[in-house]
């Protein structure tokens, strides 16, 4: 009998191997199918723009940027003072100031002059990660994952300098960016700009480069942003949509029959115009001061006009002086 055991325990042995290979086998099937399920087709001809100020991102992301290089000590009190008074003037308005573009683009070249180009990469994802992060709509996000669920590919197009458009395309695993590119030579900035800044046409014109590089159908493509600037950009795509749109825009937008989605939380919006809940909370700060402010200088002018009557007239109950 005990004979009979050993003879037959081997064969049972690998009868059970056999079967827990099969099972692997059977389950490794399982999952690449699942996998392949789940992997999604590429649509090379499609592709999808994303202006960043105030569309993909709360504010000027430049803005944001230069604040942390203030906390670095990068600035001084008054350029600190000069930027947030153009991000008031942004978040209050809802739209773009071409000057206040133009004085920011000298001003920050003069800065960058001489400055080693890796440098600030780093401290753009470091800024990035500190206070940019949270600035993100979620709403806008949500769309660009939507097209990249359709498996096209999703660029930031911006006037924001190249390499922080990267470190916020990046951050948001999008394809690329294409930005603002300031002239490099031995791995420092130079002061000057290669062209143009990344705005209005030179969005659509860029575009269009790349259009023809990566062999996009524009027809099929789609673009957002909040300015009325960027017409020509979207424009030049099958389909355009106003997010967060400034009241030129807005009105633009329902002319042509364009989407209009709105991610704005806390604020009130309007047709006539994009007032902020910041611009309200300011105004009525204002308000409320200056009349605290005329409040306490009438009281004082009528304490004095008290004073300086008789004190016998001063006796008399307000009531019956009128009478007199």
């Amino acid at each position: 009998m005990g004979r009979l055991r050993a003879a037959i325990a081997p064969k049972g042995r690998a009868s059970d191997a056999k079967k827990r290979s099969r099972a692997a086998g059977v389950a490794s099937a399982a999952a690449a199918e699942v996998e392949a399920a789940l992997e999604v087709k590429t649509d090379p001809t499609a592709a999808a723009f994303f202006d960043v100020d105030n569309t993909m991102m709360m504010g000027a992301s430049i803005f944001h940027f230069a604040k942390g290089l203030a906390a670095r000590k990068f600035f001084t009190t008054r350029d600190v003072a000069s930027m947030v008074w153009q991000q008031l003037k942004f978040r209050i308005v809802g739209a773009e100031d071409h000057d206040d573009m133009q004085s920011s683009r000298d001003r920050a070249l003069e800065f960058v002059k001489g400055v080693d180009v890796t440098e600030l990469v780093r401290l753009g994802e470091e800024i990035y990660d500190e206070s940019m992060a949270d600035k993100i709509y979620q709403g806008t996000r949500a769309l660009a994952q939507l097209h990249q669920s359709a498996g096209q590919r999703v660029w930031l197009v911006t006037a924001t300098p190249v390499e922080l458009a990267g470190t916020i395309a990046t951050r948001l695993g999008l394809t690329g960016a294409l930005g603002t590119v300031a002239e490099q030579k031995d791995g420092k900035y130079t002061g000057r700009l290669v062209g143009e800044m990344m705005h209005g046409p030179a969005k659509a014109e860029a575009i269009k480069a790349l259009a023809e590089r990566e062999g996009l159908d524009l027809s099929r493509c789609t673009a957002y942003s909040d300015s009325v600037n960027d017409i020509p950009m979207l424009s030049l795509v099958g389909t355009a949509v106003a997010v967060n749109p400034d009241a030129d825009l807005r009105k633009e937008a329902i002319s042509r029959g364009w989407e209009i989605r709105d991610f704005r939380t806390g604020r009130k919006v309007v047709k006539a115009g994009a007032a902020t809940t910041l611009a309200g909370g300011v105004l009525a700060g204002l308000v409320l001061a200056t009349i605290g402010i005329r409040r306490k200088i009438v009281a004082d002018r009528r304490r004095a006009d008290e004073q300086a009557r008789p004190l016998i007239y001063r006796k008399i109950p307000l009531r019956w002086r009128s009478r007199l």
